[in-house]
Order: structure tokens, then C-alpha cells, then sequence
């Protein structure tokens, strides 16, 4: 089978054809066997590109596989094959999931117990883009703060993956959402998905136009802050949370790691929630389960859309990392298989 695989760390957006490159494409990879009764082989459709992953083969990850090691973790496609006392699928299932490793390769093999079906209706490709964005926001702004109907959500990089999932999640719950972003094609998009109120980074002051909002609407700061970007941008959003409210720490996009002043966070009553999603298929896996199986239910009743900006070919994966390097990407970047259109948007 195809498979990439990282053999040693380094900049990914770097051609495979350069000897450079840390990843290399494999056409003779091993199909990977069931290793026990209950492992289902899953013959992937597509494959979600995630700044984690993005981070993992630059070895700047929490997580540092062994090498050499297959990227990628959310997928969706049919399933190949199952183990004997396999009893929730069948050969030819349209499923998704998620994984630590393996998702960049034709075929992956993971137990029926970490498996989803995909309902009849979703489209295939953008269920194996649900897992990790969504599911991070959704255990975020649901599991952990509890986000309920009228209070106001200001989501940061609010273009990005888990930005729009956050931004969507947030409607869903009946949310006053503020998203910030930059560039005028992500601010289309996210007034086109009924966003209350957008900042453009490139050309507006954020404190400004958020408090300009508020008062327009006679409220009296922010309940929920879901930041995926850290830095600058951070700390001027602390000065319009309001009493009591919640800060969900997603991750580090700018590079710069934000300080959160505790004496400030113990006058106003803050929580502080660090949300490292993957955790929780250890510790907590039943509210993934829950998480991803009420996704799902959104996703077919349309609830929630999945924005897919580009779409490569696995031959073609360093260019996927460049347009997530290069802040190319609104919304999701994809590797699918069987699938020649490429660098388009769909």
C-alpha cells in the first residue's frame, strides 16, 4: 500500500523529491493485518491534516513517536476487513475515527470499539475531518465549559480548523458568537455562518471593535474565551472577559505561550481549563465516544457543515503542510485517496 512516512524530523513542507524532506512516500508499505478478534482494517477515503500533525514531524509535539512512524490521526473510509467477533460492521461500512498514528496510508487498522459509523447522507471526505477539530471544540465549549444558550463565545483564529468547528458548536448552543480572524475571504465565511459579530485582525482593533459590540447589545463582557492562538492576541482578550468566566486553553498557534495573570484569574473568578483532546482517550474515553456520536447526529442533520479549503493527493502531502504552514488553509486541508482533483478548493 501507499503510506508516508516520516523517517526523521524536519520541515515537512519541503518536496518529498528533496533528500531533505523528513518524509518520504512508501508505495510498498506492508498492508497492516488484524492483530485480534475485534480489529477492523479500514480502507481510508480521506484523511484530515491537523497543526498537530504539522508539529509532530517537526518534533515540536507534546507526543514524540519512535521513528520512522505514519502521521495522521482522524479518518474516514470503508471498511476492508474484520476480526471474527467483530459484531458492529460489516465489509463495506462507510466509518470514521481517530488515531494516535497510521491515518496517512491507504489502509489502517484500529479495534470496532474506536470505530463510527457514518450516517447515511454525510459526505464521506468531510466526515474524516470531524474527529479532531470538532471533537476538540465540542469537548471544550460543551464537556468543559458548559457553554449554554446566550452567553457570548469569543473564539480566536476563528478561521482555522477548530476555530470553525468552535464557531459552529457555538450556534448550535445558542451562543452570542465573536470570532476573530484575518483577511476578508475568512470573514465572508464567517458571517456566512451567522457569526454575531466579526474582528478583522488585518485591519481593525480588536479590544475596540469587541467592546463596541458589547455595548451595542447591552452586555456585559465575554462568558466564554476559546483560544487556539495564544500570544498578543491573548492577553488583550482577558481585559473583556467578564466575572466568572471561562478560558479554554486550546493551543499555541502563534508560537508565543500567553500568561495568565492568577491574581487577576482569583479577583474575577476565571476557570482555567488546558484541553489536550488526545488525553482522553485515555483517561476519559467515554465522553469521546459521546462527543463524537453527537457530532455525527449534527453532521446529518446539518447542524454543522465542515469547510474543506484544499484537497491533495498523499503524493502531493508537503504541499498540504505548506498551505497549513503558510495560513493558506480556511477550515480544513485534506489528503484523499482516489480522488484527482487536487489544491482545489471543494
Amino acid at each position: 500500500m501507499e503510506a508516508l512516512l516520516c523517517r526523521k524530523l524536519g520541515d515537512p513542507t519541503v518536496s518529498l523529491e528533496d533528500n531533505n524532506s523528513p518524509i518520504v512516500l512508501s508505495k510498498n508499505h506492508p498492508i497492516p493485518q488484524l492483530d485480534s478478534p475485534t480489529a477492523v482494517r479500514v480502507r481510508i477515503k480521506a484523511t484530515s491534516l491537523n497543526f498537530a500533525n504539522y508539529l509532530q514531524i517537526l518534533g515540536k509535539y507534546q507526543e514524540k513517536p519512535s521513528l520512522p512512524f505514519i502521521p495522521g490521526s482522524d479518518f474516514s473510509g470503508f471498511v476492508d476487513a474484520v476480526g471474527p467477533k467483530v459484531s458492529n460492521f460489516r465489509v463495506g461500512d462507510a466509518v470514521c475515527s481517530f488515531a494516535a498514528l497510521g491515518s496517512f496510508a491507504q489502509f489502517i487498522v484500529v479495534d470496532q470499539s474506536q470505530l463510527f459509523q457514518v450516517p447515511q447522507g454525510c459526505d464521506l471526505v468531510a466526515a474524516g475531518a470531524l474527529a479532531v477539530a470538532f471533537g476538540t471544540s465540542h469537548v471544550a465549549l460543551v464537556h468543559r465549559a458548559q457553554l449554554s444558550s446566550g452567553q457570548v463565545l469569543l473564539v480566536l483564529g476563528a478561521a482555522g480548523g477548530v476555530g470553525l468547528a468552535a464557531v459552529q458548536i457555538g450556534k448550535a448552543c445558542g451562543a452570542i458568537v465573536i470570532a476573530v480572524a484575518r483577511g476578508a475571504e475568512k470573514v465572508q465565511l464567517l458571517k456566512s455562518l451567522g457569526v454575531d459579530h466579526v474582528v478583522d485582525l488585518g485591519n481593525e482593533n480588536v479590544t475596540q471593535s469587541i467592546k463596541q459590540f458589547l455595548q451595542a447589545r447591552r452586555l456585559k463582557g465575554i462568558d466564554v474565551l476559546y483560544d487556539p492562538v495564544g500570544g498578543k492576541l491573548t492577553k488583550e482578550s482577558l481585559r473583556l472577559l467578564k466575572w466568572g468566566a471561562h478560558i479554554l486553553i486550546i493551543g499555541f498557534a502563534s508560537g508565543e505561550i500567553p500568561v495568565i495573570p492568577a491574581n487577576i484569574a482569583l479577583v474575577k473568578n476565571w476557570t482555567v481549563h488546558g484541553l489536550y483532546w488526545g488525553s482522553y482517550k485515555i483517561h476519559r474515553p467515554g465522553v469521546l465516544e459521546d462527543s463524537l456520536k453527537e457530532l455525527l447526529s449534527w453532521l446529518a442533520r446539518g447542524l454543522i457543515s465542515i469547510h474543506i479549503s484544499h484537497s491533495y493527493p498523499l503524493s502531493e502531502a508537503y504541499l498540504a503542510f505548506s498551505a497549513i504552514k503558510d495560513r493558506k488553509v480556511i477550515g480544513k486541508v485534506m489528503i484523499v485517496f482516489d480522488e484527482k482533483t487536487t489544491r482545489s478548493k471543494l
